[in-house]
């Protein structure tokens, strides 16, 4: 057994223990349900944890991460974890989350071939596209980036709420409201970028769905 391994598991003997010191029915009542007011759409890199720049407690926070926080309308996972959080567990905020620095977005925004994630990535060389003109504007290739980073998120807070869950959840006046960030590696604080739904009022007419 390695001595990271042994570590870990040594870990988590040490955090059972000092959460039962403060509460000796954490656990009990934790396993009892949950009830999030909120889903997070992260990216997988190791470096933001959801719970953790929020404040949160195990239970507060529905999670699903993957490269680059992406919303694929043909993502099976994703859509599920969506259905399951808006429908079963009710939640009322969804954030999509993404960091500057993003690997997957850095990738993106290049052309060499890393192997199967680049049919991953692929979709936001979409996001690409659609803003050229204003990202060939930034010379500055960091700033340049940095929008990247950003306009990939706001374009999945749209796709949250192009998906018939979102909108079918909308359609029954369910409380919902999706929100767009972005993680500072390096400050650790968000940015929010005021690119927030409620209903779909904004999103062009070919998108509504009619229930």
């Amino acid at each position: 057994m390695s001595d990271f391994y042994k570590k870990i598991l040594d870990n988590n003997k040490e955090w059972v223990e000092q959460q039962l010191a403060v509460d000796e029915n954490y656990f009990k009542d934790l396993s009892k349900g949950q009830n999030p007011p909120l889903l997070w759409i992260g990216c997988s890199d190791s470096r933001v944890p959801a719970n953790e720049i929020i404040g949160a407690k195990p239970g507060e926070v529905f999670v699903h991460r993957n490269i680059a926080n992406l919303v694929v309308h043909t993502d099976i996972n994703m859509l599920s974890v969506l259905d399951y959080a808006v429908n079963a567990l009710k939640v009322k905020h969804v954030i999509v989350c993404g960091h500057y620095g993003c690997g997957g977005v850095k990738a993106a925004m290049g052309n060499q071939s890393i192997g199967i994630i680049d049919n991953w990535i692929r979709n936001i060389k979409d996001v690409y596209r659609v803003n050229k003109d204003e990202l060939n504007e930034i010379a500055d290739e960091d700033k340049k980036f940095n929008r990247m980073v950003e306009l990939n998120v706001i374009e999945q807070v749209f796709n949250l709420a192009k998906t018939s869950i979102v909108q079918n959840a909308w359609n029954i006046n369910q409380e919902l409201h999706l929100h767009g960030w972005v993680y500072g590696l390096n400050s650790g604080y968000v940015t929010d970028l005021n690119v927030n739904f409620s209903n779909n009022d904004d999103l062009d007419s070919m998108f509504k769905l009619n229930f």
